[in-house]
């Protein structure tokens, strides 16, 4: 039997300790998670859970299904079928709100009974969530600690196998936490929170995203850009052709640049919730570099020539 007040002791006195050992590795998450701070806000008080509770289910979201919302909160199984990973049996779901917060209400730890959110609590609550058979073997969690100096080795391989040579190469949620408070200064853990009656709202962010490169390749990930996007930050030819194929599809000018009209089309389309059916639209054209073979062989062709009409002129 595990004691959780000991349990929480212990992860508290961890939190204070820690360092990150894979800093660099951690930011791509933390922005993804930020970037969609409203949805899982509006998710913790559909469930009944303070505020707070927005930061445990980034970072579940993180550890269970790699921040794919066309998988379910408990165990990354499709919310669109009955799950057959623990917690199985589960769904079918109508959305990822609606998997996400009968992960929390009906399922075991039942985290939107909890009512411990200090830091402690939080990893402790974390802990439970993902079971609690690291803590008794009484070795810190790699569901917790990967990626920090508080972990080196031992993980459950599979529900009920635990392997203590194998190192977890997946992040753990404590040292995602800790750089999302450095990009978010909001989030605090100042205490026991008080528990709050669910409220009846709707299902849909409600905060105003940071609208980085991720967030934009995030938002047209979900209204089904294909190919989908690899969430890196960088607005190359491949963003652009998707803003360009989204722009087609909601009428708007085409540029594949984001500008208001384009936030606002896409603010409306993720607030509906729905793929916005898009159409294909040619590529960016990429043109070799000077200096290089390939750029030396364009030279007689017609984008050659074009090239040449805007080369400096010699005086």
């Amino acid at each position: 039997m595990v004691d959780i007040n000991a349990l929480t002791r212990a992860n508290a006195d961890r939190w204070s300790k820690a360092k990150l050992t894979r800093e660099t590795e951690f930011m791509r998450p933390a922005k993804v998670a930020i970037a969609n701070k409203g949805r899982y806000l509006a998710i913790a008080r559909a469930a009944g859970m303070p505020d707070i509770a927005w930061v445990f289910i980034a970072v579940s979201h993180y550890r269970e299904s790699s921040q794919d919302f066309s998988r379910s909160l408990a165990q990354g199984d499709p919310w669109n079928r009955v799950s057959t990973h623990v917690p199985a049996g589960r769904g079918p779901f109508n959305s990822f709100e609606d998997a996400a917060v009968d992960a929390l209400v009906k399922c075991a730890p039942y985290a939107s009974r909890l009512k411990d959110w200090s830091i402690g609590g939080t990893l402790t609550n974390l802990e439970r969530f993902n079971g609690i058979g690291y803590a008794a073997r009484g070795v810190p969690s790699a569901y917790v600690w990967s990626g920090t100096d508080q972990y080196h080795s031992g993980k459950f391989v599979a529900d009920g196998v635990y392997d203590p040579n194998k190192v977890d190469a997946q992040l753990g949620v404590a040292g995602l936490i800790m750089v999302m408070m450095e990009l978010d200064p909001s989030i605090t853990f100042d205490g026991q929170a008080p528990q709050v009656q669910p409220k009846p709202i709707p299902i849909q962010p409600n905060d105003t995203p940071i609208r980085d490169g991720i967030w934009l390749q995030n938002s047209l990930n979900r209204l089904g850009a294909s190919p989908k996007l690899e969430l890196d930050g960088i607005v190359g030819p491949a963003t652009r052709n998707a803003v360009r194929a989204f722009q087609l599809a909601a009428g708007i000018g085409i540029d594949g640049l984001t500008g208001p009209e384009t936030f606002a089309a896409l603010d409306k389309a993720l607030a509906a919730g729905k793929p916005v059916p898009t159409l294909p639209v040619p590529p960016d054209i990429v043109l070799p570099p000077p200096g290089t073979q390939a750029h030396t062989d364009l030279a007689p062709t017609f984008w050659g020539r074009v090239l040449d009409l805007f080369k400096p002129k010699v005086k």
